[in-house]
């Protein structure tokens, strides 16, 4: 089950796949072939015109960041109820024990600074 919530399906991953296809045929193409100039030209126009695809204004980009953030938020390991009932108690711990720590070092400083300067009451 966690490896489901680990795979997510990612824009960027898409399109890296699309392009190791790319160059993986035009490797193919040119063994098989031996023109490969031929085959170079075909994957800098593929690669070209998906540049061109990828540069749109700024209200095309919001909905791309929104689906690049959805993509993201679906690979995040979500911590069950118990998981996060541990969690949020051992932070509360550790902040009151680290609070202690400060407000006994604040208390015996101010003490420290009346002892060795005097109280001007």
């Amino acid at each position: 089950m966690a490896d489901n919530k680990r795979r997510g399906e990612d824009a960027d991953d898409e399109r890296l796949d699309g392009e190791l296809d790319a160059a993986g045929d035009a490797g193919e193409e040119s063994a098989s072939d031996g023109d490969s100039s031929r085959s170079r030209a075909e994957s800098v126009d593929r690669s070209k015109s998906r540049n061109q695809g990828d540069k749109v204004g700024p209200f095309g980009r919001v909905p791309r960041f929104v689906r690049e953030v959805v993509a993201e938020l679906r690979k995040v390991i979500w911590p069950t109820r118990k998981e996060l009932l541990t969690y949020a108690s051992v932070v509360i711990v550790f902040v009151a024990v680290m609070l202690a720590i400060v407000a006994g070092l604040d208390l015996a400083f101010a003490e420290g600074v009346l002892w060795v300067f005097g109280n001007p009451s």
